[in-house]
């Protein structure tokens, strides 16, 4: 049976990468993820606003803003030690390596990204990873910021690019459209939000980290779903994976791969061979030999009507609903 799907042009074992996280950390943690199956791994993010910090002149907002930022010394890698880590992983491991930048406006720091390059990395993952608390800049500047920011990660770069989006987008097609012809070889569906806790006594906003659940894998399954007809570039989901359903279900909607952290940090690195096992046996069960024969089954290109189906599922469901 094969898992093999191809994603940024890289052809991965099976379509179970390891999402960007501190399980790239430690390299022997990473060499036990790639036994269990992983067709590849996303290393945690390096920060524009520490790369700014570490190497280059603060801008003027920035250095403002400092006190809210972790100190330099605090991030797990400095700048020159995520290119070591790299090396590091690239050396021990024979999967691709995957380096996360994470930032949203255009500037120098992007130039990291050959750097990441140089020392090994097979591809990039970038998360425009922001909140829009301005009412003065209307959506189309930020979008233009963001497809801005990934024309400049990507103009000096021979490997793939994914760019990692969040959820809030007027028209995310059309979106999605526009960072393929800035250069984006994949679109990673959708970045997890931290949310800040509102505490009464002390008045004081907490941030506050949780793992996914399976319930946020619905928004994913729809958006990959509705994209994955008219896409060029390689779709990935991340947030909700935690077991072979989801797995399946992301293929069905037209993922070629698929993101796994939290059931990872909880479970451990052999959980992988688990959800690899359950994806296999429910192939076997419907006679599949390869993941092409069923990507893309459940997505709207099934539709002849896509808005319609929409609008008329979403009034089914109120008008039928009924107290149990």
């Amino acid at each position: 049976m094969n898992l093999s799907t191809s994603y940024l042009g890289l052809t991965l074992n099976t379509p179970l990468i390891v999402g960007a996280s501190p399980l790239a950390d430690d390299v022997s943690v990473a060499r036990e993820l790639q036994d269990m199956g992983a067709g590849a791994i996303v290393m945690r993010s390096l920060f524009q606003e520490q790369i700014t910090r570490d190497h280059l002149a603060p801008e003027p907002v920035a250095a403002a803003a400092a006190d809210y930022f972790p100190a330099v010394s605090d991030y797990r890698f400095s700048p020159g030690e995520y290119l070591v880590q790299i090396a590091k992983l690239k050396s021990a491991l024979g999967i691709p390596i995957i380096a996360s930048l994470n930032g949203c406006t255009p500037g120098d720091w992007t130039e990291y990204a050959r750097r990441f390059e140089s020392v090994g990395a097979d591809a990039i993952e970038l998360n425009l990873y922001q909140i829009s608390t301005d009412p003065a800049r209307s959506a189309a500047d930020v979008e233009a910021a963001m497809l801005e920011t990934v024309r400049q990660v990507k103009a000096s770069l021979r490997i793939p690019l994914a760019v990692k989006l969040q959820p809030f987008h007027t028209s995310l097609p059309y979106f999605v459209k526009e960072l393929e012809k800035a250069g984006a070889d994949g679109v990673v569906v959708f970045n997890r939000f931290y949310q800040t806790e509102f505490i009464a006594e002390p008045l004081e906003p907490e941030p506050r980290l949780r793992l996914s659940d399976p319930a946020e894998l619905l928004l994913r399954l729809r958006w990959i779903a509705i994209l994955s007809p008219g896409a060029r570039a390689s779709l990935a989901v991340t947030g909700g994976i935690h077991g072979a359903s989801d797995v399946v279900k992301s293929i069905l909607a037209g993922a070629q791969a698929v993101q796994v952290v939290s059931a990872l940090l909880e479970d451990g690195p052999r959980y992988l061979s688990t959800v690899i096992d359950g994806v296999k046996q429910w192939m076997r069960n419907r006679e599949y030999k390869n993941l092409d024969e069923f990507r893309g089954a459940m997505n709207l290109e099934q539709c002849p009507d896509a808005a319609a189906f929409e609008r008329g599922s979403y009034q089914r469901l109120l008008q039928n609903w009924r107290p149990q």
